[in-house]
């Protein structure tokens, strides 16, 4: 069973420096029926203005996984870190007991395009942890890459959520599949272009909720970068 969730039906909110576009609710757009979906709790798509971003605020229990499509994201928080995050790269944060962290965009002028996730993990009280994952070898027509696992698998960021979370940039016309073990589920979101999903054409935004299903054929319709969360 395939679940459509088509950009234009999401949550938008205008402040102006910020453009934010929620899959799930979040902040002052409420949804009862799109609350979340397995382990996935926030997908936002935001679009912050040169010069903008957020101030330092809190965290804690969650999973959060930012990953940016264009421009360039400042980011420092209480443990110390500080990175300047460019077009493909990923970064976690493992929330635990408690986080402050503060995200802008690095350049004056030019807006800056990400996609922030937030995933539940399956246990609380952890040390707080942070990590990054640069773009480098992760090419248009390339196999899939896992970027967060439990186990850190392959490279991937290690994360405390029952999730296996993919990137696939497919050209125009490639075709990939990938296999779900039974009993599990899948998110798959469009983060860029255009593919087909078992049939179902999705455009940039659009997302899908899979359960029931043992195979994802997907097939770019564009040059394309599609999240695929593998989810318990």
């Amino acid at each position: 069973m395939i679940q459509i969730r088509r950009s234009q039906d999401r949550g938008h909110a205008d402040h102006g420096w910020l453009q934010a576009k929620h899959t799930f609710s979040f902040a002052d757009y409420h949804d009862p029926s799109h609350m979340s979906f397995r382990a996935l709790r926030v997908i936002n798509e935001d679009v912050i203005a040169g010069g903008g971003g957020f101030g330092m605020h809190p965290h804690r229990d969650m999973e959060i996984v930012t990953y940016v499509l264009s421009g360039a994201l400042r980011h420092e928080d209480s443990m110390g870190n500080s990175a300047v995050m460019k077009a493909g790269d990923v970064q976690r944060i493992s929330a635990g007991t408690g986080i402050l962290h503060s995200e802008h965009n690095w350049s004056p002028v030019e807006a800056v395009h990400l996609l922030q996730i937030w995933m539940f993990p399956t246990r609380r009280g952890f040390e707080p942890r942070y990590g990054e994952l640069p773009s480098t070898g992760r090419g248009l027509g390339t196999a899939p890459t896992l970027l967060a696992s439990p186990d850190g698998r392959d490279g991937s960021l290690p994360i405390h959520s029952d999730v296996r979370l993919h990137l696939l940039r497919p050209v125009a016309e490639e075709k990939r599949t990938l296999t779900l073990d039974p009993g599990r589920h899948a998110w798959v979101q469009v983060a860029a272009g255009g593919v087909r999903l078992n049939g179902n054409n999705l455009a940039q935004g659009d997302g899908a909720a899979v359960s029931d299903e043992t195979r994802l054929e997907i097939e770019g319709l564009a040059p394309s970068e599609v999240l695929i969360f593998d989810l318990g």
